[in-house]
């Protein structure tokens, strides 16, 4: 019987290059094991550092095959999982119970948007196999309720009177100022009182091991948002943007405003990219072209990716069932898992919190 190389065996899974951060597995630090035994079966065991549910087929069919070719070898058996590890935050503030991760979805203007894209974002990381929950930190325009399909009016039980248990929308833990308030109350506070209440929701909600929670920051990059990208131990920053100049613009200042505070830009979402026609399905770029590109360029970070203007994303999201969900086979929640595994991709490159929780694992492909 031929005696497998081990040497030939390790250069078969270093064939396959990993798309979003372009280093082989052993790179990764991602192969827990490769065994061979009698009758020339070999074993490997993968962890992916990101959620890559999507990918996990593609990688197992590949690898599979690479070891196979190895003189020798009569199967191989690939099992393909991931492991999210809590990451460093700025100026070392304390973590919240519960969460790994804090990934803060802002936007430098409103209307480009910044909400649509992170309920996606959350469901899409989710989709990924990733444990998510999103926080509506958008005091003055709560809207991720609304766009989660949680009913008006339903409120979320409490603990001991003084912790929320998040609402389950979709599978994801969500909390919202909605969701402690009617639709009728005007949110006339002063900046120290919305920031305190974002405080309040974030740390007095009971989130259950969350690898990643989504925040919906309020547009702009005025005193409120400053005061809580400061207080808020954030893990890393996408900024949504359109390619109009003027919102541009704006992106570069929310760039700024992160970048003054020590988070990392994990990248930019250029939203409204193109538009696409309902009737002959024509692709044309309305707002321009290529600004997320350049303003990714500039400020030397990742574009995440671009999504197109079209009327069924602001129709599913408006219905409560964003395109994820409502169409998870479609072209648009495929841009959404992309990027998703992008932004997770882009957290693993970060240095680890050693003190944070617990790192989860989970196998998503055998």
């Amino acid at each position: 019987m031929t005696q497998i190389s081990q040497q030939a065996l390790e250069a078969a899974v270093r064939e396959y290059r990993d798309p979003y951060l372009d280093k082989d597995l052993y790179q990764l630090g991602a192969v827990k094991n490769l065994a061979s035994e009698e009758g020339g079966k070999v074993t490997l065991m993968v962890e992916l550092p990101y959620p890559s549910k999507g990918i996990a087929g593609a990688l197992k069919q590949i690898v599979t095959n690479a070891l196979e070719n190895v003189e020798g070898v009569e199967s191989a058996d690939v099992h393909v999982g991931q492991k999210i590890h809590s990451y460093k935050v700025q100026k070392d503030i304390p973590s919240v119970p519960g969460v790994k991760n804090i990934i803060a979805v802002a936007s430098g203007k409103g209307g480009v948007g910044k909400s649509t894209t992170a309920v996606n974002l959350a469901l899409a990381l989710q989709a990924e196999g990733a444990r998510v929950g999103i926080l509506d930190a958008d005091i003055y325009g709560p809207s991720i309720g609304m766009m989660l399909g949680v009913p008006e009016g339903k409120r979320p039980d409490t603990r001991e009177n003084k912790y929320f248990v998040p609402m389950d929308a979709h599978g994801l833990q969500a909390n919202s100022m909605a969701f402690v308030v009617t639709e009728k109350t005007p949110m006339v506070w002063r900046g120290p009182m919305v920031s305190g209440a974002v405080m309040q929701l974030l740390q007095q909600t009971l989130w259950n091991e969350l690898d990643y929670l989504i925040v919906d920051m309020p547009p702009g990059t005025g005193d409120i948002q400053l005061t809580l990208a400061q207080k808020v131990p954030v893990t890393g920053a996408v900024i949504v943007t359109t390619p109009q100049d003027i919102a541009l613009l704006d992106g570069k200042k929310g760039i700024e405003m992160f970048r003054k505070v020590e988070i990392p830009v994990l990248g930019v979402i250029e939203n409204m990219s193109v538009h696409i026609c309902s009737n002959c399905g024509h692709e044309e770029p309305l707002f321009g072209h290529g600004g997320g590109e350049r303003i990714a360029e500039e400020y030397d970070t990742t574009l995440l990716g671009q999504l197109p203007l079209h009327m069924t994303i602001r129709e599913q999201t408006d219905g409560g069932t964003p395109s994820v969900i409502a169409e998870p086979d479609s072209e648009v929640a495929r841009r959404y898992r992309d990027i998703a595994r992008r932004v997770g991709a882009e957290l693993s490159t970060r240095e680890r919190n050693l003190s944070g929780s617990i790192s989860s694992v989970s196998v998503t492909e055998h």
